[in-house]
């Protein structure tokens, strides 16, 4: 799988600002695996641009190595042989012979430097301010450890703070890209296998080639040796040191534990214990904390709930980190037998959840209503919960939605039940218009899609 997909709204803003006179400094950041690297490389072909990789070495060697790389980029041989022990003098001989065509340059892995080297922001940033500010240069700053990428480049404390000209936290691949990379599936497999990879292109790469996702399970996750065996553990001990702490945390999430009371409950700690852990966590994008739409003051809702946002991180922890001693045991098809029972009731249903509130925004543009909502979301209260809530804050018109990940096909009591249920949604209840769509993944009844043709008011949507 060779091909460059999605980035679009990324590559034409890197573009615009490449098109733009005098200098750029762009902090590109985001996890481990999203697709930093490819974005930048696909970004600078063609062009006259220099890509540095830092190393977690010493400052002294990456400042070598960055020496040698501009040696050769240059063709300064005066420069490859020379010692020289600031980086000063190596980014005027870098654009001492670019001056026709403007320069790229991308730094990758930004973050070791500063943590190598503590005083690197600062001396950036007097290289930026005195040498490359006037040029007619671009550079992107590139870091995966997203918490050293924001206090080094981004935090009013860094030194660099004010001198950015844009920046991106790249997230990962939506759903509805799927299909450029998996073209022979069907929409069944598609949800399947983004249920497990997520929209990570490294994920999606090591599945690309297999056609069932437990197969693809089987051979990548469950194998000892397998690069995804042990992934959790290899992303947050790189931005975390006390990894026990989070995966206890994580894990008790996965086990359905979503309300701060009953997370600390189950850890036997206090509330206020766990606000810096659970603040860590939504800030990797590796947890979110989820209201009920309608809330007006989401931040002070008492309905809060921590959802892990990441599906493959969440597909681990509910199955491979509970079963390990299995695994290590050398009997993982007691792993896989526990997977294939709950897969689709325990992990598949809630992702497509998050699909279907995806594929929303998209009717929303294509004008499958006579108004636009601007709010989407779950709904939930003591009692009841609704899949999907969408509404317009300014106006009166209100979506309902269920959606149904299951064997059989969706019908009339679905309808009934979701009539019901919405009653206790407050949300301008004296004066809304009511719609309803539903989600099935195996379709509907014939009565059902009867009904549909004879009501304005309902979606149906396989």
């Amino acid at each position: 799988m060779k091909d460059f997909i999605d980035r679009e709204q990324e590559m034409k803003f890197l573009n615009e600002e490449y098109s733009r006179e005098g200098s750029s400094l762009i902090i590109l950041y985001g996890r481990r695996r999203v697709g930093k690297t490819e974005l930048s490389s696909e970004f600078i072909r063609g062009k006259n641009s220099l890509y540095f990789l830092v190393t977690e070495e010493s400052e002294t060697q990456n400042r070598n190595h960055f020496r040698e790389v501009v040696a050769e980029f240059s063709k300064n041989e005066l420069l490859k042989s020379a010692k020289v022990d600031n980086w000063e003098i190596i980014f005027k001989a870098l654009l001492s012979e670019n001056k026709a065509e403007k320069l790229i340059l991308v730094i990758d892995e930004f973050q070791y430097l500063g943590k190598s080297f503590p005083a690197f922001p600062s001396v950036f940033q007097k290289i930026w301010d005195t040498i490359l500010k006037a040029e007619n240069v671009m550079v992107i700053l590139c870091g995966s450890l997203i918490s050293m990428m924001e206090s080094q480049t981004l935090n009013y404390s860094s030194p660099l703070y004010g001198r950015r000209t844009g920046q991106i936290k790249l997230k990962q691949i939506e759903f509805s890209y799927f299909r450029d990379f998996y073209p022979q599936k069907n929409r069944k497999q598609l949800i399947e296998f983004y249920a497990i990879t997520g929209g990570v292109p490294k994920y999606i790469e090591i599945f690309h080639d297999y056609d069932d996702i437990y197969t693809a399970i089987d051979n990548n996750i469950l194998s000892k040796q397998s690069f995804l065996y042990d992934e959790p553990n290899f992303l947050l001990q790189h931005e975390v040191t006390e990894v026990g702490s989070y995966f206890s945390l994580i894990k008790t999430i996965a086990a359905g534990n979503q309300k701060l009371s009953k997370i600390a409950g189950s850890l036997e700690l206090k509330q206020t214990g766990l606000t810096r852990y659970l603040k860590t966590l939504v800030d990797l994008d590796i947890l979110q904390r989820e209201v009920p739409v309608t809330e007006e003051n989401p931040e002070k809702s008492k309905r809060g709930l921590y959802k892990i946002k990441d599906n493959f991180i969440r597909f681990w922890f509910r199955f491979i980190y509970p079963n390990l001693s299995f695994i290590e045991s050398g009997n993982k098809e007691l792993a896989m037998n526990k997977i294939k029972a709950n897969l689709d009731d325990g992990h598949i249903s809630y992702v497509y959840e998050d699909i279907c509130i995806e594929e929303m925004w998209k009717f929303n543009s294509e004008g499958k209503w006579d108004f636009n909502f601007d709010k989407v979301g779950r709904w939930w209260n003591n009692e009841k919960e609704i899949d999907i809530v969408a509404y317009d804050s300014k106006g009166n018109d209100i979506i309902f939605g269920e959606c149904r990940y299951w064997e059989g096909k969706v019908g009339i009591n679905i309808l009934n039940a979701l009539e019901e249920k919405v009653k206790s949604v407050a949300w301008k209840k004296e004066n809304r218009n009511e719609y309803f769509v539903l989600f099935s993944i195996n379709g509907f009844s014939d009565k059902l899609l009867e009904l549909a043709l004879k009501r304005s008011d309902l979606i149906l949507s396989e």
